[in-house]
């Protein structure tokens, strides 16, 4: 009999919690991570340094490789993806019909607090309201809020596991 591995999509705004959340799952059930922010190409990165948004012609190419690269482990072994996710056509773009998706919702202030707050990363405040405004928040989710730290998102997440199979 074959097995059936699991894929998790972690998604939200920048400064939500995705890569810190999905590290830290990966890590405790044994399964690969993919961090959709190590796909985006030279010339996404250099757009949003200087503050300019992604559009969806930005984003094609950038799903496209992590839709890849998921297709490519997802019939081997667990997966952990920490991908924005922003917009349902994305999610949709992604397979997340096939994932469990996690939704880390956060408001506005959280998120420039938390980008303001980290470092070496690309990804400047002053992006927060462009993500906002096209956030589409998912319908078919988990949801964690903000007064969770990463270590309980990852516990409940364990938890509730038992209920995807």
């Amino acid at each position: 009999m074959k097995r059936k591995y699991f894929t998790f999509l972690i998604m939200g705004v920048a400064g939500s919690g995705k890569t810190t959340v999905a590290e830290k799952l990966s890590k405790k059930l044994d399964a690969y991570f993919i961090e959709a922010d190590n796909f985006h190409s030279k010339e996404n990165i250099a757009k949003m340094s200087t503050g300019k948004p992604l559009n969806d012609a930005d984003r094609h190419d950038w799903l496209k490789k992590i839709k890849e690269e998921i297709s490519k482990r997802k019939n081997l072994q667990n997966l952990v993806v920490a991908c924005s996710a922003l917009k349902e056509k994305y999610r949709l773009m992604l397979g997340v019909k096939n994932y469990h998706l996690i939704y880390l919702k956060i408001d506005k202030d959280t998120a420039k607090f938390r980008i303001n707050n980290r470092k070496d990363h690309f990804m400047p405040d002053s992006l927060i309201d462009s993500q906002f405004s096209i956030l589409e928040e998912p319908e078919n989710s988990i949801i964690f809020k903000k007064n969770l730290n990463p270590d309980q998102i990852v516990n409940q997440i364990i938890k509730k596991q038992e209920f995807f199979y």
